[in-house]
């Protein structure tokens, strides 16, 4: 019985934007640019399941 592999986990990709685009950075291998928006802290990509996550800033000293 031949063994399958699962497939790799999807990338994250950590942004500091609430709005973010994506085109699978394959460049002619990718696909059509979508935008995501990152109001819920996180999106991901329907084509190529790239994960966005808005990076939480240090709170700046006053």
């Amino acid at each position: 019985m031949a063994e399958t592999k699962a497939p790799p986990p999807p990338e994250v990709i950590y942004v500091d934007k609430t709005r973010v685009a994506c085109d699978g950075g394959g460049g002619a291998l990718g696909h059509p640019k979508v935008w995501y928006s990152l109001e819920d802290g996180e999106a991901e990509c329907g084509y190529c399941d790239r994960k966005f996550v808005l990076a939480r800033r240090k709170s700046q000293p006053h």
